[in-house]
């Protein structure tokens, strides 16, 4: 089955089984490796990515639900060479260990702060609970997703 994606401002066409999950496109098809494969279940958040904007696990939609659509995944949050705020974040607060969750921490974080600039640390522990870290005790994600929130400038990047 042919599929068409923009991934990070990039169209992808490629032949593919229609059982291929979004997470594996993007990372055995497309070579992104970016986005990260965790539990196959939708309950670690690793494989977040933006579909049309919106925050999804990746490991839950087909390759072939996203024709069409504009995807996001972490490699896209660079612009013009430049980190964005919430991988910024991540370095100087300390946010990751392992860093198996950062990916989809990243663009959760980055998400919940596109949606409120002035999301409380409170709302920022409620919008990534969908997400696990295994190593951490989350402080410091939740220090790197305020630090986005306090550097990101007024445009959103979705």
């Amino acid at each position: 089955m042919q599929v068409s994606v923009n991934i990070n401002g990039v169209e992808h066409s490629r032949d593919i089984e229609p059982r291929t999950l979004l997470v594996h496109f993007i990372r055995d098809d497309l070579q992104m490796r970016g986005t990260h494969w965790g539990c196959d279940t939708s309950n670690c958040g690793a494989c977040t990515v933006w579909v049309d904007g919106a925050p999804v696990k990746s490991c839950t939609m087909l390759a072939v639900q996203a024709e069409g659509a504009e995807v996001t995944t972490v490699e896209g949050l660079v612009k013009d060479g430049a980190l964005d705020p919430i991988q910024e974040g991540f370095t100087e607060c300390h946010g990751l260990q392992c860093g198996y969750c950062t990916p989809g921490m990243m663009m959760t974080g980055r998400w919940l702060v596109d949606q409120n600039p002035n999301i409380t640390r409170e709302e920022i522990r409620e919008g990534i609970s969908g997400n696990i870290c295994r190593c951490t005790g989350y402080k410091n994600i939740l220090d790197a997703i305020e630090y986005a929130r306090d550097h990101a400038n007024s445009e959103v990047s979705a």
